[in-house]
This record gives C-alpha cells, structure tokens and sequence, in this order.
C-alpha cells in the first residue's frame, strides 16, 4: 500500500509526519506501507493547503502512485477548519482515499504527545496553546540539543515520538486517533 501524506509545508514537517505515519501504519499491522511526503509542489503553509487547486495539482501530479491521500495541517486555533477539511475531503474524497486532519494545534504537538516532558509542563497547558511549536517543541528541542539539528529538531524527535503512537493516540485523541481510526476503517474497507 502506498500513501501519500500531504503537509502544509513540507520543509519541516516532512521530518515529523514521516515516521509518525510509517509507526502508525506499522501499528495497524501494515508495516510495509511505503509512506511518502509530498514535497512537489512545497505548498508552503495552511492558505494553500486549504486550496482546492493545490490539492487538485497534487493528486494529478502523484495519481498512480498512491492508493490514499492525507492532508495534515495545523489547527492554529481555528476551530472552524475541520469544517473547511470536511469540504475537502468530500470533494476529494469520491474516487480515491483522501482524508484530511488538523493537528491541535500544530503538527509537533503530536511529537510532544509522545515524548516525556520536562518536569513542570503539563499536558493540559502543553495542549492548549496555540504557539505549541514556539512555546514548547522549539523550548525542548535546545533542551535536548537538537535544535540546530535537521528541521529545528523534528527529525531526531519525530523518530523518538514514532515509536509511542499509543501514547499519542491516547493523548491526542480529538485529532491523531481520529486519523487513525479512519485511516484502519478506510483500509479495511479496501
């Protein structure tokens, strides 16, 4: 099976959405699933994610060598947007896999889902906030060293946070066990 995940920018989000794909496909037992990023074209933030242009550029241009079709981006506080992923989906949707989720927040709120937090970050504050990305992965990733790493860190932490999709399921269940849950009902419907 092949998927492909489409970012809102890819420059650093491919480095997180990756692995944390490639683990939850593994832990539906589909560890052979080939997960690939979409970095042609680099859409380069939320506004063009959410055009149906775009995403009809991507599907011609990757048709063939995906059975299903993921758009990730941010939330950013806009509770409303799942109402615009909605409209996507179904526009998509009708001849292929095409699902689509908005990460509360932001996408590294899913690595932070699985990783241990410093002592004194609470999980309810941690996902509350809208800057998660600034207020906390970017605080963690210099407190672990690897901010000057391979995307500001997300490479190194993104592998860490892959191997605890259980944990991140549970802690983000509004939108990553979402996901997940219609990723294996649309696989078993296949």
């Amino acid at each position: 099976m092949r998927v492909l995940v489409i970012p809102e920018d890819s420059r650093k989000d491919k480095s997180v959405l990756k692995p944390l794909f490639e683990s939850l496909f593994g832990s539906m037992g589909r560890p052979r699933t080939r997960v690939r990023v979409c970095e042609d074209p680099v859409l380069g933030g939320v506004r063009e994610a959410l055009k149906s242009h775009r995403i009809a550029e991507i599907i011609q241009r990757h048709r063939g060598m995906a059975q299903i079709f993921v758009l990730c981006v941010d939330r950013d506080g806009e509770k409303g947007r799942r109402k615009r992923l909605d409209q996507i989906e179904e526009e998509f949707g009708c001849m292929r896999t095409f699902l689509a989720e908005n990460a509360w927040e932001e996408i590294e709120t899913w690595v932070l889902a699985g990783l241990d937090l410093p002592a004194g970050w609470r999980w309810a504050e941690v996902r509350a906030d809208v800057h998660v990305k600034e207020n906390y992965f970017e605080q963690l990733a210099k407190a672990r060293g690897v901010a000057d790493g391979p995307g500001g860190g997300r490479k190194l932490l993104g592998e860490e946070a892959a191997s605890h999709i259980s944990k991140i399921r549970l802690k983000c269940a509004e939108d990553f066990d979402c996901l997940y849950r219609r990723l294996e009902s649309a696989i078993q419907s296949c």
